[in-house]
């Protein structure tokens, strides 16, 4: 192993993670005040524009082009752009509503929840620890739908969301910025359409008169496109299970953020379910760890 190279991995992917966890929870928290719809739509949009830009610093537009023309890929990068999507527009709901714990629950048992689909439609094998892992998990969602009030559906819906999206990006060999980029020129009709609905109902913050404001806003762009780039560059340079472990600087970051900097309340029912959650990770971790 190249240990320069290794610790090149492990740095970008901590950077990567450590932004989504942070500065981009801080970042969409802050700028919620424009409306939830209205982040979504700017994210799309901006997402699109700096995947347009590097696609063509990085001379990939011949990568793109194969892809669009590949029927099966094309037609998968169409769903995971609702998914995609849909993930998107329920974090910033999250956030924007203050459920930044119950989302990074979601972040929590995603890796999980995605080695039980990679068993049930990829064949992938499990170890004892791996299913010892996901029947943790189910413990502690059975545990929260006895407790229904408590019920973190944002969370839900974010894990299940993002597992499938993987799923179905695992069932094609397509690098992840071109794929962004086609799932983003999938969802920029629809976004567009969304953001004349919002200058038709006076409801845009996006305008010339607020210069600043239009710079913030156009910052969503970079803050989905640079962390992701940090992290797949560190999955290249140290591999998956390493940046895997990486990853979960993330929720711990958006937990940690949302119970001691927004005050969040965390009940006793979500806290037992995320101390069953965070045994199960603590498994997998070490089950990562031991095979890698």
């Amino acid at each position: 192993m190249n240990v320069t190279r290794f610790n090149k991995g492990i740095i970008s992917s901590s950077i990567g993670s450590f932004w989504w966890g942070v500065l981009g929870t801080y970042y969409f928290q802050y700028i919620t005040f424009i409306g939830t719809f209205e982040v979504v739509v700017h994210r799309s949009i901006w997402t699109c524009v700096i995947l347009i830009i590097t696609t063509t610093i990085f001379k990939k537009w011949h990568t793109f082009k194969k892809v669009i023309l590949h029927k099966s890929s094309f037609f998968i990068l169409f769903i995971t752009a609702i998914l995609i999507f849909c993930n998107w527009t329920v974090w910033i709901y999250a956030v924007a509503t203050n459920k930044i714990i119950d989302a990074s629950f979601g972040y929590f048992i995603f890796p999980i929840l995605s080695v039980f689909f990679g068993y049930i439609f990829l064949k992938e094998k499990l170890n004892k620890k791996r299913i010892i892992s996901i029947f943790l998990v189910l413990i502690s969602t059975i545990y929260l739908l006895f407790n229904f009030s408590s019920l973190p559906w944002t969370g839900f819906s974010v894990a299940l969301l993002w597992s499938v999206y993987n799923l179905l990006r695992k069932k094609i060999n397509v690098e992840t910025d071109i794929g962004l980029l086609v799932e983003s020129l999938f969802i920029l009709p629809l976004v567009l359409i969304f953001f004349y609905i919002i200058i038709q109902n006076n409801q845009n913050d996006f305008t010339f008169e607020n210069l600043s404001l239009m710079s913030l806003i156009m910052l969503a762009g970079p803050m989905t496109v640079i962390p992701l780039f940090l992290y797949i560059k560190g999955v290249e340079l140290s591999g998956l299970g390493p940046s895997g472990m990486i990853f979960f600087i993330t929720p711990t970051s958006q937990f940690l953020l949302g119970f001691f900097y927004y005050n969040e309340d965390l009940n006793f029912h979500k806290l037992l379910s995320f101390i069953i959650i965070w045994i199960a990770v603590s498994i997998y971790l070490k089950d990562l760890y031991e095979n890698n």
